[in-house]
């Protein structure tokens, strides 16, 4: 299934983090929190700003990106379970 996100929405898969501490502790799933980064899978065209042009997005597919734990709807795309989220939920770009 394809999937195209509309105006200023970005498609982003979870980056799964390490189970295990530095100090060797495994993690159990219950204790976990949900990742807060991942990686750009789709992007939309841009929004429209107050003239009617279409002011395209910083990021692009294939980013690395930092986002607020509770940042994004979580939908069920070809079986994959992604957020969806505006731009403007995105912290910044991991280089």
């Amino acid at each position: 299934m394809k999937f195209r996100p509309l105006h200023d929405r970005v498609l982003v898969r979870r980056v799964e983090e390490d189970t295990k501490t530095s100090g060797g502790i495994i993690i159990p799933e219950t204790a976990q929190e949900k990742p807060s980064q991942g990686e750009v899978v789709a992007v939309g065209p841009g929004a429209k700003d107050e003239s009617g042009k279409t002011v395209k997005l910083d990021v692009k597919k294939g980013d690395k990106v930092l986002f607020g734990k509770w940042s994004g709807t979580e939908v069920k795309v070809g079986g994959e379970d992604l957020l969806i989220m505006k731009e403007s939920d995105i912290l910044g770009i991991i280089e």
